[in-house]
């Protein structure tokens, strides 16, 4: 996802450039995303380029209970200003941003490339503990069948002795307050 933007770094600060990003796959490093949507705006800025974007895609995820994998759909927006490396209207060398501020940089062609920063933000936007579905029933303990299918031939667990004065505790609390 490669823009040029030698027009836009020559026109005053404040120019605008809209753009929809559309395709059926993209590859980002690690991630597979399809369909991949969005809609994404540069503003000249005094010493780059200023980039909003709004981007709705789906990554394949494996669910953290039942080992499935799925489609996660993933909805963010960022804004990231990238400086360009060479001057547009000289070609000479630009001072870089230091290393620490982990900015993003415009290359010596004046192509924005913004496959790193939404590989970035989709990273961030996947759930800590993806599940396939809010009701998933997860793997059983111990044959580790796949509980959403139907109930695996394990025999039904024995309560642990050491909780039976809570149960009846409980049952009594029941039993008192219906």
């Amino acid at each position: 996802m490669q823009f040029n933007v030698a027009s836009l770094l020559k026109e005053p600060v404040g120019s605008v450039r809209n753009y929809t990003l559309d395709e059926e796959e993209v590859r980002l490093e690690d991630l597979q995303v399809a369909p991949f949507h969005g809609a994404v705006r540069f503003t000249r800025t005094e010493k780059g380029v200023w980039v909003h974007a709004r981007v709705d895609t789906a990554v394949s995820c494996t669910c953290s209970r039942c080992l499935a994998v799925y489609s996660q759909r993933l909805e963010f927006t960022f804004d990231e200003e990238f400086f360009p490396t060479v001057d547009v209207q000289t070609g000479a060398r630009l001072p870089l941003p230091p290393p620490e501020s982990d900015a993003f940089t415009i290359d010596a062609h004046h192509l924005l490339d913004l496959t790193e920063v939404i590989r970035q933000y989709a990273l961030v936007s996947i759930p800590m503990k993806p599940l396939c579905r809010a009701d998933c029933r997860g793997l059983c303990p111990t044959c580790g069948a796949n509980l959403n299918r139907g109930p695996c031939a394990c025999p039904a667990p024995t309560p642990d002795p050491r909780w039976e004065t809570l149960r009846r505790l409980l049952a009594s609390k029941k039993h008192d307050n219906p």
